[in-house]
């Protein structure tokens, strides 16, 4: 497993609750060339001191260095890490998507305020609709499938599909190949409605047509 050391007086962010670690806050990565170079690679961020201060899931190619999964030493960052937190984000919104128009877009998971640092889902269509997924962090690009799992699992919608934004995932130094992740894609153009507004869309690309 990887060690980050953090530098003396850059702790106070990461116990003051931020989620990121920018590499400028890094004093020294300990652990083998392979898991340095691995997006999203566990690892365990201490102090200047060799305190522990939290479980992260380290990029080296992106500027936020890592993303912190936990600052308790006794959770593991594991598949049932992903699942719990998958299904609490779905538990939090339920009411929304319940209440949801058939046309509408609901945000079902919203990255670090569900502890998903990068992972942002929408729900189109309820049921017999579409998950519409983005990865945008190696740390949750990572836990990529127990994330769909649980989001199977949790909905009961059999198409996910992933949304890439090139500049992002680019930047996290990830592969940009948008697909099915599971079930069905979604078709190029369906009315979506949002915040007020009725258009249509591309789910796969975000793309609004002209009306």
């Amino acid at each position: 497993m990887l060690i980050i050391t953090i530098k003396q007086g850059k702790e106070a962010g990461i116990l003051a609750g931020s989620p990121w670690i920018y590499q400028s806050a890094i004093e020294k990565l300990e652990g083998r060339p392979q898991e340095k170079m691995k997006a999203g690679a566990t690892a365990i961020v201490q102090s200047s001191a060799r305190r522990f201060l939290a479980r992260a899931g380290y990029s080296a190619k992106s500027q936020i260095a890592a993303r912190i999964w936990t600052l308790r030493e006794d959770e593991p960052v594991d598949h049932a890490m992903m699942k719990r937190r998958v299904k609490a984000a779905l538990e939090k919104r339920a009411p929304a998507l319940a209440q949801a128009a058939p046309q509408e877009l609901v945000q079902l998971v919203d990255g670090d305020a569900d502890g998903l640092s990068g992972l942002l889902v929408h729900s189109y269509g309820g049921k017999d609709g579409y998950l519409i997924c983005q990865f945008q962090s190696g740390a949750v690009d990572a836990w990529k499938v127990p994330i769909v799992q649980a989001l199977l699992a949790g909905t009961g919608c059999p198409n996910v599909y992933e949304r890439c934004d090139a500049l992002m995932r680019k930047g996290e130094g990830l592969m940009v190949k948008p697909g099915a992740l599971a079930g069905e894609e979604p078709p190029q153009r369906l009315t979506v409605s949002q915040g007020g507004r009725c258009f249509p869309m591309d789910l796969r690309t975000g793309f609004e047509y002209p009306r």
